[in-house]
């Protein structure tokens, strides 16, 4: 494990991530495509885990293209870091995997008992901001178990991959709040996100990268309506579950 300082330190661990040599562990179980947990060790002989989640390991989806999985789970971090909301762990793509270019996010020591269904209606407050989260990324695939409680108390959304389409493909189990009015501080950061994304800033230079013109404009359009219209939008068939449900 790594040192403590290294985890007090956390440009330091997010550095690590993105320069350290990758060390697949094993697969990790149920998961649709091929994730590793992995060791990131530094060159100072600083290490921590990660989860690495390689191209080449992608199942072929019909509505995605191949091998943009990973480069979506970056650009979700990217825009959780961007709202300042932290409901995306720290996520980088590497290029020299072992198993070939992928992501790589940190590992989150999350306690396995707790899900969204276990932890609603007790953190409320946080699932409205994942929800208002999961609407501007598009999130095709919120599972109950995509939902991490780490040491601290803080609720996670893991698995992020499949995200930013320009069609509507809302899947989640968080419904509670449909219909609801979204927070005015969490539309305020909508605003924000949606006029940051016509402009330059570095962040989106580097979002740039990872989603296509079109979704770029999309992601964008999500977030000015959902600021301006203010509700959480309501399931319109069975569809909007996605299975399993945890």
């Amino acid at each position: 494990m790594a040192r403590a300082a290294e985890f007090q330190d956390g440009a330091a661990q997010q550095r690590l991530l993105r320069e350290g040599r990758i060390k697949a562990r094993g697969l990790m179980p149920d998961c649709s495509n091929y994730t590793y947990l992995a060791q990131v060790r530094g060159d100072a002989g600083t290490e921590t885990l990660a989860v690495y989640k390689p191209a080449p390991g992608e199942t072929p989806l019909d509505d995605f293209p191949d091998g943009t999985l990973g480069k979506r789970e970056v650009a979700a971090y990217l825009v959780s870091a961007a709202l300042n909301w932290q409901v995306v762990p720290f996520t980088v793509y590497r290029d020299d995997g072992p198993m070939g270019p992928g992501s790589l996010q940190q590992f989150i020591v999350a306690d396995l008992r707790e899900h969204y269904f276990s932890l609603m209606p007790a953190r409320a407050l946080d699932f409205r901001r994942l929800a208002a989260f999961d609407v501007i990324v598009n999130n095709a695939d919120r599972k109950s178990g995509h939902c991490l409680l780490d040491g601290d108390g803080h609720i996670w959304g893991v698995d992020n991959g499949l995200t930013f389409h320009t069609l509507p493909k809302l899947r989640t189990v968080i419904w509670e709040f449909a219909g609801e009015e979204v927070a005015e501080s969490l539309r305020q950061d909508a605003r924000q996100l949606a006029g940051e994304l016509t402009g330059a800033a570095g962040w989106v230079r580097g979002l740039k990268q990872l989603i296509s013109a079109a979704e770029l404009r999309a992601l964008g359009q999500r977030a000015r309506r959902l600021a301006d219209e203010g509700r959480y939008p309501e399931p319109t068939s069975r569809w909007a579950y996605p299975w399993p449900l945890i």
